[in-house]
């Protein structure tokens, strides 16, 4: 059994730079906001590099090799993890869940993510969750673009981590980097969008869908245990668990080995350089453990964000 190593798909965006070079991606232009690293989505089928299926796209992987993933079900690869460069300020946005997204956005997958920050200038901030007490009060601030005392904006760090749940209003801020592990979706309702031009007219809102989804009041995730997680090493942190996903942080300095007892994992390495299996991999560098690889042995000094299926 072998590593499955990706090629990511870069994206253009209205909001973002060209800090996505750090991460071995080859630019086309100064706004590039996403790197669909590890990704089976229809907006961006990540290709395998090198070995038996080199060329094939993930979606592909998934559809004609599901023994690879341990043959669970699903109609679509389940995940997808980005890197996202916020050059300036995102849209004011939210998510809706399975049953939303099923119902009004042609039987797509919800969308429940969380995010690594990388890397955050001083000072930074995020916005996630707004102020509204009831229903009527979330109406009456979104239509009188009341967004000062609406949002709910709080600092953040390198290092920091967010769970961020269907109905949640987010927004990253500019000078922001992160890893995303989400569901597999591209649902994205618009609330506020600074009045930004793309084009020459403003971008679409999705104000009713938005009020629809938000949750009111704003309900704080759980934080997660930090239980040390899947094998004896304690290198190894858990992030978060939920219906949908498990994230761990690997720390490697020198030798690890990893237990993998999951039905097939995701690896993106964010800081330094080493190797897995005697494979030279570096800051960028994004693969999946698929089922059959039981025991994987690092070297190096690096740091991965890791994930699997929950």
């Amino acid at each position: 059994m072998e590593i499955l190593f990706l090629n990511p798909v870069l994206k253009e965006t209205i909001w973002g730079g060209t800090r996505l070079k750090e991460y071995q991606c080859e630019l086309s232009s100064d706004h590039v906001g996403e790197c669909w690293a590890i990704s089976g989505h229809p907006n961006g089928d990540g290709s395998i590099v090198g070995g038996t299926y080199d060329g094939k796209t993930l979606s592909w992987l998934w559809q004609e090799h599901r023994e690879l993933f341990d043959s669970i079900d699903g109609e679509v690869f389940p995940l997808l993890t980005k890197i996202i460069d916020a050059n300036q300020d995102l849209s004011i946005q939210v998510h809706p869940d399975n049953a939303y997204a099923r119902e009004h956005e042609n039987g797509a997958l919800g969308k429940t993510e969380c995010w690594y920050v990388l890397d955050c200038e001083e000072n930074a901030t995020i916005i996630i969750g707004h102020n509204a007490k009831t229903r009527e009060e979330m109406v009456e601030m979104i239509e009188e673009k009341r967004w000062k005392d609406f949002l709910r904006e709080i600092p953040i760090h390198k290092g920091d981590f967010f769970q961020i749940e269907p109905g949640t209003l987010h927004a990253i801020k500019g000078g922001t980097l992160i890893l995303e592990t989400q569901q597999n979706s591209d649902v994205t309702y618009r609330v506020y969008d600074y009045d930004r031009l793309s084009n020459g007219k403003p971008r679409e809102l999705h104000l009713q869908k938005s009020m629809d989804v938000i949750t009111v009041p704003y309900q704080e995730p759980e934080k997660s245990t930090g239980i040390y997680g899947i094998t004896e090493n304690t290198n190894l942190k858990e992030l978060v668990s939920c219906p949908f996903y498990t994230v761990w942080m690997l720390d490697v300095t020198d030798c690890e080995k990893l237990l993998q007892d999951q039905h097939f994992m995701l690896a993106s390495v964010v800081e330094g350089e080493g190797t897995v299996e005697g494979i030279p991999i570096s800051k960028g560098s994004h693969f999946i453990l698929p089922k059959g690889i039981d025991e994987v042995v690092f070297h190096g000094t690096m740091k991965l964000i890791l994930s699997a299926v929950s």
